[in-house]
């Protein structure tokens, strides 16, 4: 009987072609960001447990996997028959929490306002389903200390600068505001402790409809909300006109991005740590957001002691990478297949040597004996993103005799 072979699930393999599509795809949206003024840091796969699951990080704090203390600390957790007390670390479950600590930690060495990109694995315990993994890569960018709209402005033109780089110019941001959804539920009736609850009624919208929304809103909330929730839902449905809070960001982003901005009043975002604006982004192509984010000017402040302005936004690396054209990032510039046509040491130095030249241009070149049916062997590298061969023997000394030609 076969041994299972397949990875843990929620968690994937990448074939190489893959690989290279992923990393060419991320390497567009890291050159967008640098081209903004953002700076790339790097914070370790775990984090301190009590850090992780600080409230930080809402829901999502219950779905961190949670690492085992080692040795002599295990072994006396054990002993005290405390499972609570079992884990001192946990994987990270977004980069948010991380960029956060990350701040306090090295504030004194970072710019008044720091603008920084964060790519990288992350991991939720969380069902596996279509496009929800348990490991996935995120790409964030966040401005810390600005409280201006100028930072918002920022991240959103950046962002839409990096889906434009990828052929995503169907890509639109809905936006809305914390503060303005805060006063619709308190018209509502809706006490400021019973908002959050509110808040994730609200945020079942598309999933539920308006009726299962004002249904649940009457049963967990009372009725005489529900029925000022429906009034709220049904008005809006019409044409909205953007509020003073955010006129200055859609005004300046529609300098450069006209009709890439979409109000949404009914947009939740489901982390309680927001505090001002908060963004999601949506294609056409998928039938989930594709990224999101949003102003949460709180959360450094639990490690300084006193507020620090923070605005963030994150791509949904692994949507996105299913909306891109794959043909465009399967193919590496400048390749080549060298071909052995004897295993004589002088062919050998000769492939050795044209190789090292080739490579000073910049090209990726790959060695490879001669096959009985060279045509398979160049249709087959030629699906991993190799373009050009050339045949070498003893008799190839230079670079000119080199004959490359296209594979295919």
């Amino acid at each position: 009987m076969a041994k299972d072979v397949n990875p843990p699930r929620g968690m994937r393999d990448f074939l190489p072609v893959e690989k290279l599509q992923r990393e060419q795809v991320l390497a567009r949206i890291r050159s967008t960001y640098r081209l903004h003024g953002f700076q790339e840091v790097e914070t370790p796969a775990l984090e301190d447990l009590a850090k992780l699951t600080s409230g930080q990080g809402g829901d999502n704090e219950k779905l961190a996997y949670r690492v085992l203390k080692r040795g002599a600390e295990l072994d006396e957790a054990l002993a005290t028959g405390n499972a609570g007390e079992l884990a001192d670390l946990g994987l990270r479950f977004d980069l948010t929490v991380p960029l956060t600590r990350f701040y306090a930690t090295n504030r004194a060495q970072l710019p008044p306002v720091f603008k920084a990109i964060q790519t990288g694995p992350v991991w939720r315990a969380e069902r596996p389903q279509k496009g929800r993994y348990r490991q996935f890569v995120q790409c964030d960018i966040d401005i810390i200390g600005d409280s201006s709209t100028l930072a918002e402005i920022d991240l959103l033109v950046s962002s839409l600068d990096a889906l434009d780089a990828l052929g995503l110019q169907d890509a639109i941001i809905r936006v809305n505001h914390r503060a303005l959804l805060n006063r619709s539920l308190e018209s509502m009736g809706v006490k400021p402790e019973d908002q959050p609850l509110a808040m994730i009624i609200v945020d079942k919208l598309d999933k539920l409809g308006v009726d299962g929304v004002v249904a649940e809103m009457a049963e967990r909330l009372g009725q005489a909300s529900a029925e000022k929730l429906a009034i709220w839902l049904n008005t809006i449905n019409g044409g909205l006109k953007v509020p003073q809070e955010l006129a200055s960001i859609f005004g300046a982003v529609s300098a450069r991005f006209k009709d890439r901005l979409r109000y949404d009043p009914t947009l939740v975002r489901g982390m309680g740590y927001y505090t001002g604006p908060i963004f999601e982004i949506e294609h056409p192509g998928s039938g989930s957001s594709i990224g999101g984010g949003g102003r949460y000017d709180g959360m450094v402040g639990r490690w300084l002691g006193t507020d620090v302005p923070a605005v963030g936004i994150s791509l949904g690396f692994e949507r996105v990478v299913d909306l891109v054209d794959a043909a465009k990032f399967s193919l590496q510039p400048n390749t080549a297949v060298l071909i052995l046509e004897n295993d004589s040491p002088k062919t050998m130095a000769n492939a050795l040597n044209r190789q090292r030249e080739l490579q000073e241009f910049g090209t990726v070149v790959r060695l490879e004996n001669r096959p009985k049916k060279l045509s398979n062997l160049l249709d087959e590298l030629h699906t991993h993103g190799f373009e050009k061969f050339a045949s070498v023997d003893e008799l190839t000394e230079t670079f000119e005799s080199l004959n490359l030609r296209d594979i295919g």
